[in-house]
């Protein structure tokens, strides 16, 4: 009989009085069943954290620091068994799991860097107007609070980290929500927490399905929302508290310019393996997989052959097995809403090259052209192993595609000149600009955030840091400067 997983109440485990079922996506066996915490328990969670706000931003930076660093250690100490079941919950194939424990490793390393020299005051004279004669200012930031940490089920452990970690890094207490499908990755961080000196209702890890989520999403202690997901879900969280500070990292339709100077074959052969793997990771169910290739005229009829070859190499099946590269999707009825959206593209006149199958929760990796503007494919966010191929004549006409959308995350733009990277830099309307590669590349230390509907404020550690706190001046006076 399998154990009911309890979740993490202000640092301690605890159960409530139903629980759910966590199955896997590939083959539905069940992963495990985690408890639900009840509405008194929500609450003495919501308190605990409330309470303990002003110890916990006065707690030393070195104790959270060292709390930050034990969690990547022993990340590390986990690797294998975390990749397992990130693989089991979520169905991403084991290789790309692993990367993704890898990542957290470091989110949680980099934080502890941060906490160690985060917030030591900024000095600023102000006698350079009489009045301010004998005063000096001094500006530091200071948590504005509890933050709720909303994380989604497509890096069920990274993303959780990207809510904790600056969190604790700046002594804001925090109650994370891991999504309803994947949630025992997020169970394991709070594990690893528990074996700290942090104080307690400083954390919790709280397994409150999605319906319930309104009334804590409202809740007026929680001062600061931090959210991962849709953009529906994240503009409805954003309107029904409109004086909440919020932070958005929503979806995209990453877009891959492949432009008339990156002509050789080799780097066509670049281009096109970059763009087969990456829109086809984590079964496409990342925000910034490649969806859209823009492709110069010039190379198009070159690079269209190959990117299909390369999507046709990817290798589909067990997410157990380290040689697949394709996985399922989170569920069947996922693979069958992108199905239905390559169907609808297909009737309204789309070419279907490679892919277009279903088999349960696992989507073919696909590749169309000839995609209407007007249908959900060109227009939405496909997360799904989905990737359309358009001719575009210039520079110009390719960057003016992919900005013809309501999503701005980031772009990748495959060209060697120097001049041209700085133009796509200055006229892109997107959070970042991958020069050289596919718009799917992150380092989890760098500002991630989109422009548009893609979201409000940046993650990477020390972005989202600024994001949880506040400046406040401090002056002092009668001072012999």
């Amino acid at each position: 009989m399998t154990s009911t997983h309890a979740f993490w109440l202000a640092g301690r485990q605890a159960t409530g009085e139903t629980a759910f079922d966590v199955t896997s996506p590939w083959d539905g066996r069940l992963v495990g069943r985690v408890s639900v915490p009840t509405e008194a328990q929500v609450e003495e969670a919501v308190a605990a954290a409330y309470a303990v706000r002003d110890e916990f931003a006065a707690t030393p930076a070195h104790v959270r620091a060292a709390a930050l660093d034990h969690v990547s250690k022993r990340l590390v100490e986990r690797t294998e068994e975390l990749a397992q079941l990130i693989s089991a919950e979520n169905g991403k194939p084991i290789k790309w799991a692993r990367g993704e424990v890898g990542r957290a490793v470091s989110v949680f390393r980099f934080a502890a860097e941060e906490a160690r020299r985060f917030n030591g005051g900024e000095a600023q004279r102000l006698d350079t107007d009489a009045g301010g004669q004998g005063r000096l200012a001094l500006t530091r930031r200071f948590p504005k609070g509890v933050v709720l940490g909303i994380a989604p089920f497509n890096f069920p452990l990274n993303l959780c980290a990207h809510k904790i970690a600056p969190a604790i890094a700046v002594g804001a207490p925090i109650i994370l929500k891991p999504a309803p499908a994947t949630p025992l990755s997020g169970l394991i961080l709070g594990e690893l927490l528990a074996e700290t000196e942090l104080p307690a209702g400083s954390w919790s890890v709280l397994t409150v399905p999605n319906e319930q989520m309104p009334a804590l999403v409202k809740d007026e202690r929680l001062p600061v929302i931090s959210f991962t997901g849709s953009d529906k879900v994240g503009y409805a969280i954003m309107d029904s508290v409109p004086r909440k500070h919020c932070t958005l990292e929503l979806g995209g339709n990453g877009a891959a310019v492949v432009l008339a100077d990156f002509a050789s074959e080799q780097d066509l052969d670049w281009a096109a393996t970059r763009i087969a793997t990456f829109s086809n990771y984590q079964g496409g169910q990342s925000c910034i997989s490649v969806q859209r290739v823009i492709a110069d005229a010039t190379v198009y009829d070159r690079l269209l052959p190959k990117i299909v070859a390369a999507v046709d190499a990817q290798v589909t099946g067990d997410p157990s097995d380290s040689a697949t590269d394709v996985g399922p999707l989170v569920s069947e009825d996922a693979a069958k809403r992108v199905e239905s959206w390559v169907e609808e593209a297909v009737r309204g006149g789309a070419k279907l090259l490679t892919g277009g199958k279903r088999d349960g929760a696992a989507y073919a990796p696909t590749v169309l052209t000839d995609v209407p503007a007007d249908t959900t494919l060109a227009c939405e966010e496909v997360f799904g192993p989905v990737l359309t191929v358009t001719r575009v004549d210039g520079e110009a006409e390719a960057f003016a595609a992919v900005n013809d959308s309501k999503y701005g995350l980031q772009a990748g733009v495959f060209t060697r000149d120097v001049q041209t990277a700085f133009r796509a830099h200055r006229a892109l309307e997107v959070g970042g600009v991958i020069v050289g590669d596919v718009p799917s590349y992150r380092a989890d230390q760098m500002p991630y955030g989109g422009a548009k509907q893609s979201g409000v404020g940046r993650e990477g550690v020390a972005y989202a840091m600024d994001d949880y706190t506040y400046e406040r001046v401090l002056v002092l006076t009668g001072l012999a400067l």
